[in-house]
């Protein structure tokens, strides 16, 4: 692989250790603005805001520019956004710089992986991609708790500016070893929004929103799953939280060599292994052994899927690949919050903390049930090729 994935790999590390990270110094940063859990949860929510915001219109803006100028925009971006949420003065500073922080990150890694790809050989185009996302997986495995410790032991500024120095590593890194590619050929804003007049990618971005929906439903409750279900400590939870980053990490490498091989079927595959997974984890957070494997397997399963999406809506979009990219970031975010807000809505309707994982494995058997009909477009635009060639 080459050389010019490592420097995808850290941003992206930066990136995840950033949004999931906030989870963990939640308490430490409300204590510090005098804010209630509750109130300071916002300074989750601005971050998520900004993605679904910035992914489609920072990379409208920068669709004619070269894409290392754009990973290099982004970054610094980024970077900016971090630094000056370390020294926000109050919450509402804070949440507008968690928002700004948040704005570059769908536009970056829709331009990365389309630089990724052209890196390669057409064989191995979602190996590559996935070995961008692998710094996001690792940052689940290694940035998130260490952040978090971090933050406990030093306090919840020292955390993000630790990420805003990761930033500066990451722009180094991409000015270094990646290579300059000009400008995009016919890039255009207008061909760009050309390519979601192809159903196909409406259908793409539909599977991530709701096929990865199912995977949120679980993991935004999962910390009361383990310690009031599955009867583990708080500490431990770090600790299998960590566990499943591994799954994470394994499902995304797994998933990239699974894409190159077989798409469709490979996603197939994943999205049903997601809710079999899911709905077992309705029995096994009952017991301790149980839950630990079962959340490493819902790692496995959800991050299967991922470079497996962002490599079909890439083909889907044509030669117009940039802001389609992007989007997948919107709708991966957009997904965090349909699961969280329905795993929630079951848990207040009294069904129980392991409820969410029901919702979940339904979630996912809709994603699944909208990749059937987008496979079976295909089949049926293949015959009609043949058909009209013969």
């Amino acid at each position: 692989m080459p050389i010019a994935l490592l420097a995808l790999a850290i941003g992206a590390f930066g990136i995840g250790t950033t949004e999931f990270v906030m989870m963990g110094v939640l308490p430490q940063a409300a204590a510090d603005f005098g804010a209630s859990i509750p109130s300071a949860g916002y300074l989750i929510t601005g971050y998520a805001l900004g993605v679904v915001v910035g992914a489609p219109l920072l990379t409208a803006a920068a669709v004619r520019l070269p894409r290392k100028t754009v990973l290099l925009a982004m970054m610094g971006l980024f970077t900016l956004g971090n630094a000056l949420f370390a020294l926000s003065p109050n919450r509402e500073f804070g949440i507008f710089f968690r928002f700004l922080a948040g704005l570059p990150h769908g536009a970056f890694f829709g331009a990365g992986a389309v630089v990724a790809s052209s890196l390669v050989e057409p064989g191995n185009r979602a190996k590559a991609v996935s070995m961008m996302f692998l710094g996001l997986t690792l940052a689940n495995v290694v940035g998130v708790p260490l952040g978090t410790l971090l933050g406990q032991q030093v306090g919840w500024r020292a955390t993000f500016g630790v990420v805003a120095l990761i930033g500066v590593v990451a722009l180094a890194a991409i000015a270094k070893l990646v290579p300059h590619q000009g400008r995009p050929p016919q890039a255009s804003l207008r061909s760009e929004l050309g390519a979601f007049r192809r159903p196909q990618v409406w259908f793409a971005l539909a599977i991530v929103t709701f096929g990865l929906g199912g995977l949120f439903a679980s993991l935004s409750y999962m910390t009361p799953m383990l310690t009031s279900v599955a009867g583990y400590t708080p500490r431990d939870v770090t600790l299998l939280l960590s566990l499943a980053g591994v799954g994470m990490t394994v499902g995304n490498l797994v998933g990239g060599r699974l894409a190159d091989r077989a798409l469709m079927p490979s996603l197939y595959t994943a999205l049903v292994a997601l809710a079999a997974v899911l709905a077992l984890f309705t029995v096994t957070a009952h017991s301790k052994p149980g839950a630990a494997i079962t959340i490493f397997a819902v790692g496995v399963a959800g991050f299967m899927a991922g470079p497996m999406m962002q490599t079909r809506i890439m083909q889907k979009a044509g030669g117009t690949p940039s802001l389609v990219s992007a989007a997948v970031q919107s709708a991966f975010n957009i997904a965090n919050s349909i699961g969280a807000y329905l795993g929630g809505l079951v848990i207040a309707g009294g069904l129980g903390l392991v409820a969410p994982n029901w919702v979940g494995a339904s979630l996912s058997v809709l994603g699944l049930s909208i990749a059937l009909v987008s496979g079976g477009l295909d089949r049926r635009e293949a015959r009609t090729g043949r058909l009209a060639t013969a």
